[in-house]
């Protein structure tokens, strides 16, 4: 890996031209040079198959699909990912980092944030910006606020909910009855203060 001072070449994937525009224009400012750049996943892989980069700085968001699925391949040729992007969910910013990336930078972050990150992340350390960390502590919070207010078995009936499964299912998992699943749900949509069981798998599936 190149010593900062001398710049890094970084593969800059980004859906918006005006956006990769600006990043080149500001990564100039600390001797850092665009070897390659892209807007979608295929023009990316194929720029990956002629050149070697030090860094990959990607967005999410690409015009032919998500930029996650590109984690996976840059990890395989030893090229450390930083993901810059608007998306801040937790779930989002968990799946970046199993999918291969090493550093995940908001763009609303201030952009010595940005290149903090580039110099961690160019040393194959892990990144995580402020905004991105505090999205993480915020669910890390709210996860212990649900197992606070679920009993053991009602977290047992959440989490499969969250996967996707029935009431019937669920209780042929759990070697219960059908109405004591309905039970358990009905006492789940009162503890959260929702209206209906709907809203109840749909809380289930967004804390999965």
């Amino acid at each position: 890996m190149k010593h900062n001072a001398q710049g890094l070449n970084i593969l800059l994937i980004d859906d918006h031209p005006a956006v990769r525009k600006g990043l080149g224009i500001l990564l100039g400012t600390r001797s850092h040079r665009v070897g390659g750049e892209a807007g979608r996943q295929v023009d990316a892989l194929a720029i990956l198959e002629s050149q070697f980069f030090d860094i990959a700085l990607l967005d999410l968001t690409l015009k032919d699909g998500n930029g996650l699925d590109l984690l996976p391949e840059l990890e395989s040729r030893n090229i450390p990912a930083l993901v810059y992007s608007m998306h801040e969910e937790p779930e989002i910013i968990e799946q970046a980092f199993r999918s291969g990336a090493l550093g995940y930078v908001s763009k609303q972050e201030d952009t010595d944030i940005l290149f903090a990150a580039i110099d961690k992340v160019a040393l194959g350390k892990r990144y995580v910006s402020p905004c991105a960390a505090q999205c993480l502590a915020e669910a890390s919070t709210a996860e212990q606020r649900l197992e606070q207010t679920l009993s053991d078995r009602e977290m047992q009936v959440f989490a499969l909910m969250g996967k996707g499964f029935g009431n019937t299912e669920i209780a042929a998992r759990l070697d219960l009855s059908p109405r004591t699943i309905e039970t358990y749900c009905t006492r789940m949509v009162s503890k959260f203060d929702l209206s209906c069981r709907s809203e109840l798998r749909k809380l289930a599936i967004l804390n999965s």
